[in-house]
């Protein structure tokens, strides 16, 4: 059975495996995920947000918190968002990332956390982000490392086939999970394409000492098990891919 990003998560059997993995201390969000994206984050007091892939919420009820006025945060799983933390500030809603659209020059940030490798088109996403976003506004995302995409990766780490981007099976927790491979070249040369300069490309592993404590996780000092993408919407003409004509101020967080 192929289970696609938009009904990934609310298979009974992904949904169990995924949550158990979360309270185990073994995911990576929390030693890695997570303290990268604040670490990447603009301040947000006052700033319209859009959250794609939102999960439980947990990254928009942060943001909310930090003084965001408006967090739309959108998924596409039912049962995703029937476990969702409740707060002011934050609007959920149901939907597929194909086809979600808000008003163009709308918000300031747009985030993403650990989704958008369920996204086959993302030229076409990445060019929607670009509309929603205000001048100056930043989409901050995460993803899954193209190292981990790649459609071979030996038990010796070596990877295979790089260059070959496009869709991947694989199988976590379930079988037949669909993810889509890009390079981080395609990544990053999209949203310049779209007037997205990327201030910030990160890797984050774990630390020696989190492998101490959870050896299963030596692998991924080996390569990379997430990339993180932090840009900023310019006043570039759509198509320019050279430097912007003024660098912005680096980011600073407000949470934490």
């Amino acid at each position: 059975m192929v289970v696609k990003g938009n009904a990934l998560y609310d298979d009974p059997a992904f949904l169990d495996g995924y949550r158990r993995l979360r309270r185990s201390g073994r995911a990576l969000n929390e030693p890695l995920e997570i303290p990268a994206m604040t670490a990447a984050l603009p301040p947000v007091a006052g700033a319209r947000v859009v959250d794609l892939g939102c999960g439980e919420g947990d990254l928009a009820v942060r943001l909310a918190e930090a003084g965001a006025v408006d967090v739309l945060a959108v998924d596409a799983s039912e049962r995703m968002l029937a476990a969702a933390h409740p707060h002011p500030r934050v609007r959920y809603r149901r939907a597929d990332f194909a086809d979600f659209d808000v008003p163009h020059e709308s918000v300031e940030l747009v985030v993403s956390s650990l989704a958008l490798h369920y996204v086959e088109d993302f030229d076409d996403l990445v060019a929607r982000v670009a509309r929603w976003l205000v001048p100056g506004g930043a989409f901050v995302f995460t993803i899954e490392h193209p190292m981990v995409t790649a459609p071979v990766v030996a038990a010796d780490c070596v990877v295979d086939d790089y260059a070959d981007e496009g869709r991947r099976e694989r199988t976590w927790f379930v079988a037949g999970v669909v993810k889509y491979h890009r390079t981080i070249g395609t990544v990053v040369t999209t949203l310049r394409r779209h007037g997205l300069w990327v201030e910030r490309l990160d890797e984050p592993v774990p630390t020696a000492e989190h492998v101490a404590a959870h050896p299963e996780l030596a692998i991924h000092r080996r390569r990379p098990p997430i990339l993180l993408v932090a840009a900023r919407a310019l006043e570039l003409p759509t198509g320019n891919i050279g430097g912007p004509p003024e660098q912005p101020g680096g980011h600073r967080t407000d949470l934490g």
